[in-house]
């Protein structure tokens, strides 16, 4: 490859020369670190036979502390490789639903936005609202996230699935104990170079004026837009920005997503029912509790990791749960 860049006229396609460089890059990242462990282990092989030979006890410490760090970072590396789905560098989209329990619901829904957010800006991640209808009394009825930075949707596809919370309800004057529901649904965002077939005859497009929490108007035009694609009745709207072109662009980005996804799960399925692969795998109707009454506890259901620290796992910390996901199933590819 570095000598395909050494050709004359290589560098006159700046595009195509970007695009070899990205590939060159992204090969090193893996020749590289592999080849770092290899000679590693070599040399503790040697260092080990030596310990042996010689009787070398005052190294054996050493030694142990070595081979620790050297099954760590291949550890680390191996996690790195389940992060190589089709999709599984994208960036993310993150809807969040309540289900059954009322305001209850649209409260456990708000406080998993706020989880994934602090979870997002613990990776150095970028997390945008690209639509959130908040609710009357409390909490959200629905809302759209962004999460913007590398392996992003290979992370958060692990949290695909309805999440149950068991606590005492805030608002039951009864302080009587209550359990909420909300589903988070997870897509890939697509760009320009994957194709992905939207005939406009199958588009309906409302506009709407845009509104935030306590029903203030964030501006006094129609600049909201609602994108419904007929045939599959999937539904997407924005309200970010004061633009209804920005919005409607957003919006068919979004939509662009929703439809990827749902065509990789299509093929998913197909090529698990020909060869029965992953039978293992079932997204439930509940991939994790949350229980603040009568213990506290995060059990995750498909790994049966727990977390008694349910207040760090609301701030974020969802990477034991994710990582644990990710080694027993690997990364979701199509």
């Amino acid at each position: 490859m570095e000598a395909l860049t050494a050709k004359p006229g290589f560098w006159e396609d700046s595009e195509g020369a970007r695009g070899v460089m990205q590939e060159l890059n992204e090969l090193k990242s893996w020749v590289e670190p592999w080849t770092a462990l290899d000679r590693k282990a070599r040399e503790l092989v040697e260092l080990g036979e030596l310990i042996d030979a010689e009787g070398e006890s005052g190294m054996e410490e050493e030694f142990r502390a070595e081979v620790e760090q050297l099954e760590s970072e291949v550890e680390e590396l191996e996690f790195r490789n389940m992060l190589r789905g089709t999709d599984a560098e994208r960036d993310a989209l993150l809807t969040i639903h309540p289900g059954a329990g009322g305001t209850d619901s649209q409260d456990w829904a708000e406080m998993l936005m706020r989880m994934y957010t602090r979870w997002a800006e613990s990776h150095s991640f970028e997390a945008a609202v690209l639509d959130l209808v908040p609710a009357d009394e409390a909490g959200i009825k629905s809302v759209t996230l962004e999460i913007r930075g590398r392996h992003a949707y290979g992370y958060l596809q692990a949290e695909k699935g309805v999440h149950r919370l068991v606590r005492i309800s805030p608002f039951d004057q009864q302080a009587r104990r209550h359990t909420s529901f909300a589903s988070v649904f997870v897509y890939p965002v697509v760009d320009d170079a994957v194709e992905v077939d939207v005939s406009p005859e199958d588009l309906r497009i409302d506009t709407y004026r845009a509104s935030g929490a306590g029903g203030q108007h964030v501006n006094k035009t129609d600049s909201a837009v609602r994108i419904t694609h007929i045939p599959t009745g999937i539904v997407v709207s924005c309200q970010q920005e004061r633009s209804q072109h920005r919005n409607k662009n957003t919006a068919m980005k979004m939509l662009r997503a929703a439809l990827y996804e749902q065509a990789m799960e299509e093929r998913r399925k197909k090529r698990e029912k020909i060869d029965q692969a992953k039978t293992e795998i079932a997204w439930g109707n509940q991939i994790r509790s949350y229980v603040l009454q009568p213990y506290t506890l995060v059990k995750d259901h498909r790994t049966e990791i727990e977390q008694s620290d349910v207040q760090r796992v609301m701030q974020g910390d969802l990477d034991p749960f994710i990582i644990g996901y990710l080694k027993r199933y690997g990364a979701r590819t199509a």
